[in-house]
Formats: structure tokens, sequence, C-alpha cells
């Protein structure tokens, strides 16, 4: 799995984008159903000159498809949308809607894998209960977590739980949506030379997550990510570790206490 992938929510005409990440270096674009553009995503990686296995493709099924059959058909329909016999990981959006349908969508997923139409099977927005109960149900842990992550808001319950489980952690929102006002990310863009999106997806790399940062703005896509070849020293990566405010830090849904 890369390092590092294109956001595509609110971009319902991402071909474009898609297209730039990976011809400056992307190989890994997040999708999903309710995005509502699958179709665009596959357009994107074709028009893009890299073949289609050397970029890593995400899709989610959304709770209101939380049954195995709804679960089955929406991933054939993503399928379908996307033009790919398979998606390189497939995750369950979010835990809303209870035990039994999130299992139930969950079990259709490793079904997916098992017949060939998904390489890794995931879940985002789960906190460590939602998990236990996929290890206490005797099924495939999943390969990723995915949740709102940045230094505002730094789920450490659940990065604990999954680091401990060896499940990667996917960052979205990693830019908190633009808010670079911050002291310290105005303090150390100007330390070095980077501009606060770069401090932002370069600190998440440096924590050990997948950060997914998003833009339709070519020049903005290309520049998150110049986030190689350098580092924040251990000193201002505390700077940044003792800006989170847990749960107040959250700028999106982050549904990760649902029942």
């Amino acid at each position: 799995m890369p390092t590092l992938g294109l956001g595509v929510y609110m971009n319902e005409e991402c071909a474009e984008a898609c297209k730039v990440a990976i011809q400056n270096g992307y190989r890994m674009i997040d999708g999903a159903r309710y995005y509502e553009n699958e179709v665009q995503v596959g357009v994107g990686v074709g028009k893009s000159g890299v073949k289609r296995e050397d970029v890593f493709i995400t899709s989610k099924v959304f709770h209101a498809d939380y049954t195995y059959d709804g679960t089955m058909a929406a991933l054939k329909d993503s399928l379908a949308n996307l033009g790919s016999s398979y998606y390189d990981l497939y995750l369950t959006h979010s835990a809303i809607g209870g035990k039994d349908a999130r299992l139930a969508a969950y079990r259709a997923l490793l079904d997916g894998k098992a017949s060939g139409m998904i390489k890794s099977v995931g879940v985002s927005n789960y906190s460590a209960k939602h998990i236990e109960e996929i290890r206490e149900a005797g099924l495939e842990m999943p390969v990723v977590n995915q949740v709102e992550l940045h230094p505002f808001c730094q789920q450490k319950p659940i990065v604990e739980y999954c680091s401990k489980h060896n499940i990667i952690v996917q960052a979205y929102s990693p830019l908190v949506r633009g808010a670079f006002d911050n002291s310290v990310i105005q303090e150390l863009s100007a330390k070095y030379s980077k501009d606060p999106a770069q401090i932002l997806i370069r600190w998440s790399l440096q924590r050990g997550f997948v950060p997914l940062p998003k833009s339709s703005q070519p020049e903005r896509i290309i520049s998150n990510g110049q986030v190689f070849g350098w580092n924040i020293e251990p000193t201002d990566m505390a700077k940044l570790d003792a800006l989170d405010r847990g749960k107040d830090g959250a700028i999106t849904w982050n549904p990760v206490d649902v029942e």
C-alpha cells in the first residue's frame, strides 16, 4: 500500500484530479460510493498513462447498503463504475447501522475478497469496540481503519488499538479542511520553508499514518505530494502533537462512537 493517497470527497468531476495526481507520483486514490465519482476515478486512472495494476484504488460501501446482499450488490456496481475487475481495498464506510448490519456488510466484503473482487478489506470510522466485534466473530481482521486524523484530533485510543493489532491507520481530512491559521503550523511552515499543508501531511507520515489529502487544484495536488526527502524535527513534532483536542478537535462527522 502506498504511503500517501489522493482523497476525492466532494469532487464529483475528479477524473482530472486523479490523472494529475498519478502523473505526479501518487499511486493511491481514495474513493467511496457516497462520493458518487467511482466512474470518474476509473476515467482518471485510464487517462493517466499508468497501468491499472500500478494504482491502488479504494472505495467504500455506505451504511444504507449494510445487508449481505446489499453490500454485495454495491460492490459489483462499484466494479462496473470503475471499469475494473477488482478494487485494491474496499471498506465499510462507518459503523452506523448497528452490530448485525455492519457484520453482515463486512462478511460480504470478505466473500468479495475470496472471489477476487477485492484484494484487501478494511473499515472506516470504527472505534476499538467495533473492530472487536469482528475479532470476536472469528472473522479476518481489517487491514485498514480510516479515520479523521490530524494534530487537532489524534484519535489516540483508536490509533493505539490499531497499532496493537497491526491495522494500518489511514488519515482523512489531514489538512483540517484548510484551517491553517494556527500559530504552531504557521511557525513551522516558515521554519521549514514548506506550506502549511505540507507540514500537516509530513506530520501524519512521521506518525506512521497514511494521509489522504484531497484537492481538485492541480498545483495543490502536486505540492501536497512533495512531502518526502525532508523531516520535521522531534521537538517540532512534539509541538504539533501538543495541539490535540481529542474529539473536540474533529472537523467532520467523525462517527466513531456510534452503537
